[in-house]
């Protein structure tokens, strides 16, 4: 079980095709804060459907896609 499985449960019932979290967002959907082993655990996402995007720590958010809907 990974630290951020309820994040990924919250991305993956919200079924949008793509989607923006804040950081703020990201720790109240976890409950942890996010941290330098994201990096680690987002390849996890893809379980779920999607993938990680844009991580911009300038503008403390997070973008995901729907696998299909993936740019590039």
């Amino acid at each position: 079980m990974s630290k951020y499985n309820a994040l990924w449960e919250y991305v993956q019932k919200n079924g949008s095709q793509s989607f923006r979290l804040t950081f703020e967002e990201i720790q109240d959907i976890a409950g942890i804060s996010i941290d330098h082993s994201f990096l680690n655990y987002k390849k996890e996402l893809t379980e779920y459907g999607y993938q990680v995007g844009k991580i911009s720590l300038k503008e403390q958010t997070w973008q995901g896609y729907l696998k299909l809907n993936f740019p590039g």
